[in-house]
């Protein structure tokens, strides 16, 4: 198999010949279901691994290439929908064909991957990006399909110290911590001048010039908290003057919390998938991050990148990633939750405190560069010519 060096030079090699002259590596990103976070992952290292000579095809659902744009970083996408018809199966096989590595993001797209290449002795890299939860006979089901995953894999890299954890008790024979860098944003607020400049617009298009602005922004599904915020905000009206939660994001669960959101009179809006989550977060006073099954949440490292004090549940990796730069509640606990926010609303010291603690932190975390090298090492390390005896 082809040998791949993470130390190439920044550029773009020949079609199909690594920036050595050797063969380039061929690679193959397998994608599920395809969450911000892995997606805008797989974007950013794909982008680094064309620029260092490697070749990458991108199995996605044509959504995702379309919104991340993985042939414009260079790849080759494969529109590989989520189901698993046998047509989704055979387009996948077929694109792991004459790979010299396959690299799964999630559960769902390690399982598939694995089954694609039917005991081929194709090195299979697999990172788990999330913190799967399911109850009763599904947890038993998820407990099975991890350990199949964890079995499978040549490297299982986790992207907080509790997925290595989990990925080691699940049978991994190999397990590391992954470095995973918050992608370049396409940001049209790009400094905290402009950020100043936009603020007040942003905030008389949100209804909120005389009073805080909160911001959550996720999926609305199961297992985000949301039930948790909804909750907390009852215990805000009694502020003056009352802060105004706005939720950014869509999913199975809109028409219920809007339904909630009405009965309760609660001062809430949800406004749908935002175009940037920069000019949102701009416009906060605070964000809120009340549940969520991503180990290195966008949002958090967002609102640290733009010095916007962070309240959020203390689940899965989020304490490794924030450190002591956001104030962190029990999951599930509402009460803590309304108090934490109306303290901050309250302390201005305290909220200019957590901005600097934000970008220090923020400062800790790997770069884009960083993440490729490691990804690269690992690739070296799974495909080098071993010398005969």
């Amino acid at each position: 198999m082809s040998q791949v060096s993470s130390h190439a030079p920044h550029g773009h090699a020949p079609r199909g010949q690594s920036s050595h002259g050797q063969p380039a590596l061929r690679t193959v990103q397998v994608l599920g279901g395809g969450s911000t976070g892995s997606c805008a992952h797989v974007r950013s290292l794909t982008s680094g691994l064309v620029a260092r000579g490697v070749r990458v095809t991108v199995c996605a659902p044509a959504t995702a290439d379309h919104t991340y744009d993985f042939t414009g970083a260079g790849a080759e996408h494969v529109p590989v929908p989520r189901r698993n018809d046998p047509s989704a199966v055979a387009a996948l096989r077929a694109a792991c064909a004459d790979a010299d590595l396959v690299h799964a993001h999630g559960l769902h797209a390690a399982l598939r991957a694995a089954f694609a290449l039917g005991g081929r002795r194709v090195p299979l890299v697999v990172t788990w990006h999330t913190r799967p939860s399911a109850e009763g006979a599904r947890a038993h089901l998820l407990r099975v399909l991890e350990r199949r995953v964890a079995k499978a894999a040549s490297v299982v890299l986790g992207t907080s110290t509790d997925l290595v954890d989990r990925a080691r008790s699940r049978g991994a024979r190999d397990a590391r911590l992954a470095a995973v860098a918050l992608p370049a944003r396409r940001r049209s607020v790009a400094t905290a001048e402009e950020a100043d400049r936009l603020r007040p617009k942003a905030r008389a298009e949100l209804g909120t010039i005389d009073r805080p602005l909160l911001v959550a922004v996720g999926s609305l599904d199961r297992h985000r908290g949301h039930d948790t915020l909804l909750d907390a905000t009852r215990a805000w009206r009694r502020l003056d003057p009352v802060p105004l939660l706005v939720i950014a994001g869509e999913g199975p669960l809109r028409g219920e919390l809007q339904r909630r959101i009405e009965a309760e009179e609660l001062p809430v809006r949800l406004i749908g998938r935002p175009d940037d989550i920069g000019e949102l977060l701009a416009a906060a006073d605070l964000a809120l991050l009340p549940g969520g099954p991503e180990a290195r949440s966008v949002l958090a490292q967002e609102a640290l990148h733009a010095r916007v004090p962070l309240v959020a549940a203390a689940t899965g990796g989020i304490a490794d990633l924030v450190g002591d730069a956001a104030e962190l509640v029990p999951p599930g606990d509402s009460g803590a939750l309304a108090e934490a926010v109306a303290g901050l609303l309250a302390d201005p010291g305290r909220c200019e405190r957590l901005k600097d603690r934000g970008t220090r932190q923020a400062a800790t975390w790997p770069t884009e560069d960083e993440t490729v090298a490691q990804v690269l090492s690992v690739y070296d390390e799974l495909t080098r010519p071993w010398p005969l005896p």
